[in-house]
């Protein structure tokens, strides 16, 4: 492969872990960045040739010294709850040091994590300053690819496996944007892509969604999703100000935000791919989420999920 000393930067969660195991498969120096090493050590540093840096990757000093050596950089910080504030320093102020960073030390290919739905003049605050840091990338002269994935789903995901949960606690779940619509995507394909990326330069400047086979409105995922425990909620889809008014309760609840008003707003618009997914360029084509959920939302039996997940490690 022509870029051989990789920089995650906002890798320590979900989408990373599955990241470093293909990045470690291709047999490429890893460095990833995070703001809290032992939180991260155990799964990270286990793989081969790769290193954990505790930095704040926000300064642009420790953002240069980290990225010097490196071929190339795979940027993939997102949040989904916090202020405007916040969403512009994760989704727009880090990409613009991340190139600033990249030009400094000579470093031309730049991997972007955006999103399907991005876009400067979306209904939310998530949507429009992912949509920025779309344009700041695409005029930065770099060697860039934006992959944008619709919803993502996997073993530690915190979507399909929140609703999973509710639908044991809840036998009414009250849902904002029932009908909206999402083409999920298997975190192990978004991890394939960027891989994928790296290995092919037909990939740069160019922006790739990536999204399932199949388009699921959120009421048909979440009824799926909880069948696959035996369990039949009644959902009942709420109007948007009732849905504002119950993330607005949400927000102010003790523990990790589970609904934003935020969210409620990107909820405005579907979140499916516009092309079909670029499977030449990237050498693949999507798994279907029915071949995956049950296996660790369902109750299959436990070593026939051993046995799959075996299998999809060693391919």
């Amino acid at each position: 492969m022509k870029y051989q000393r990789i920089c995650v930067i906002g890798g320590s969660g979900f989408i990373g872990g599955y990241l470093a195991e293909r990045l470690a498969e291709a047999n490429l120096d890893i460095t990833f960045a995070t703001r809290n090493y032992e939180q991260h050590k155990e799964r990270l540093i286990v793989l081969p040739k790769t290193e954990l840096v505790e930095v704040d990757v926000h300064d642009q000093a420790s953002l240069d010294a980290l990225l010097h050596g490196h071929d190339a950089v795979i940027s993939m910080v997102g949040i989904l709850h916090g202020s405007r504030a916040a969403f512009e320093r994760a989704h727009v102020a880090l990409p613009e040091k991340i190139i600033q960073a990249c030009r400094t030390n000579g470093i031309r290919r730049l991997i972007h994590i955006s999103a399907i739905g991005a876009d400067p003049n979306g209904p939310s605050d998530y949507q429009r300053t992912k949509g920025l840091a779309e344009q700041r990338i695409e005029a930065s002269g770099l060697d860039w690819t934006i992959l944008r994935p619709s919803v993502v789903f996997g073993r530690g995901d915190s979507f399909l496996t929140m609703f999973a949960r509710l639908a044991r606690l809840l036998p009414v779940l009250p849902l904002a944007g029932a009908d909206t619509r999402f083409q999920p995507i298997w975190v192990d394909d978004v991890a394939r892509a960027m891989v994928a990326c790296l290995a092919n330069d037909a990939t740069i400047h160019r922006k790739l969604e990536l999204a399932g086979p199949t388009i699921y409105t959120l009421r048909q995922l979440v009824r799926y999703v909880a069948g696959l425990g035996g369990h039949k909620p009644v959902v009942v889809g709420l109007p948007q100000g009732l849905a504002l008014l119950q993330a607005g309760l949400m927000e102010h609840m003790p523990g990790r935000t589970l609904l934003s008003r935020d969210n409620v707003r990107s909820l405005a618009v579907d979140n499916v791919g516009t092309t079909p997914f670029p499977s030449e360029l990237l050498g693949f084509t999507p798994t279907a989420l029915e071949a995956i959920a049950p296996l660790y939302l369902g109750k299959a039996e436990p070593n026939e999920v051993r046995s799959h997940f075996r299998a999809e490690a060693g391919r």
